[in-house]
């Protein structure tokens, strides 16, 4: 059976930027990826494998000014022949020739990267993995070739998750660049921010961090909280409604019963809170007392922020987060300085200049 007792584990924000830190500087020196070796992935279910090559893509593009094209294969849906193609006869009908599947019909050209990223691996059936051989170490499938500038990721689960999963062939796993995707709470707090999570769910998992992945591979529980299915709860507060009473029955569908009910009585706090509207239009508001209160009004606040990009409405919330404990500021500042839109105007604001010469960071 694998193990991944040997690996360091990486969070998601760790290991997106050692490996954009990789590709960069191969991008940059002209050093063709098949130089590298291909990387796979391992964690238990909804731990952000996914996520982690969405951020690297996105930060390649940055990076490089290069537009990153992603191709998502899901291994678990394939047969052997889906990755070579299929034979068929040449003009002159004395030789078979392979068909390259669409999927690997990349772009090869030099503003372009291709990132190919094979999900799923291990919950493919063994022929299909032995198919995958080629793809990552001669990063080829069958007769046709990957271009020179396509990266390959792999990433599966475990074999003791008890999720779908085959052992990796030994003679596969050598080709590969193992690691293991750890959760961290406070890596995928600052990631939320920047994605425009719910604040109910930053503000309840920053008041309850081990709510955010509670996966147990003996259970028999079919909904339980990962960051993924945080994520699909947020989607539901942001696009269906924010009242939690009324859409309870999707929220608990995703995180199971025993996690939504406390994250329900934790959104009702929301209730007691000053108004941001008032906040951000430097208005009086009441300041609230109890410590669960403050890191709900945390959350809020930085949402609103993030909605409303003004440098007034900004420096007016500073001000009132000014009026709270040091600790309420520092994690308010933080939380604005993760949201790319908000940090040209925390530059100008005197109250942040001086906490970051203070050490905020």
């Amino acid at each position: 059976m694998e193990s991944t007792e040997n690996l360091t584990p990486l969070n998601v924000e760790q290991l997106a930027n050692l490996l954009l830190r990789a590709y960069l500087a191969m991008v940059r020196s002209g050093t063709p990826f098949q130089k590298f070796p291909s990387v796979m992935l391992w964690g238990p279910p909804g731990v952000g494998k996914s996520q982690a090559v969405r951020q690297i893509a996105a930060a390649l593009e940055q990076g490089t000014g290069r537009r990153v094209a992603v191709t998502d294969v899901r291994l678990l849906l394939f047969n052997p022949v889906d990755l070579r193609g299929i034979p068929a006869a040449n003009a002159d009908r004395t030789l078979a020739v392979w068909l390259k599947p669409k999927i690997f019909q990349m772009d090869e050209s030099e503003n372009v990267l291709n990132l190919l990223f094979l999900d799923e691996i291990s919950a493919a059936p063994p022929s299909v993995q032995a198919a995958a051989y080629q793809i990552t170490l001669d990063r080829m499938v069958g007769e046709h070739r990957l271009p020179e500038n396509c990266i390959v990721i792999a990433a599966g689960n475990r074999v003791t998750d008890k999720s779908v999963a085959y052992n990796m062939p030994k003679a596969l796993a050598n080709r590969l660049c193992h690691f293991e995707v750890a959760v961290d709470a406070a890596a995928w707090h600052r990631w939320a921010l920047r994605a425009g999570v719910h604040p109910f769910v930053t503000g309840y998992l920053e008041y309850n961090p081990a709510a955010l992945m509670r996966f147990d591979p003996s259970g028999t529980q079919l909904a339980f909280p990962t960051p993924r299915s945080w994520e699909m709860v947020s989607s539901i507060l942001n696009t269906i409604s924010a009242d939690v009473t009324e859409v309870y029955p999707l929220v608990a569908g995703c995180i199971g019963e025993e996690t939504a009910y406390p994250f329900k009585t934790w959104c009702g706090l929301y209730e007691k809170l000053p108004d941001p509207a008032v906040i951000f239009a430097g208005e009086e508001a009441a300041v609230p007392k109890a410590p669960e209160l403050r890191l709900a009004l945390r959350s809020a606040l930085a949402a609103y922020a993030r909605q409303r990009p003004e440098q007034a409405g900004l420096d007016h919330a500073i001000a009132y987060a000014c009026r709270l404990p040091w600790e309420f500021r520092r994690g308010f500042l933080r939380d604005c300085n993760q949201i790319p839109a908000l940090r040209p105007l925390l530059k100008q604001n005197e109250v942040f200049r001086t906490a970051l010469q203070k050490g905020l960071q």
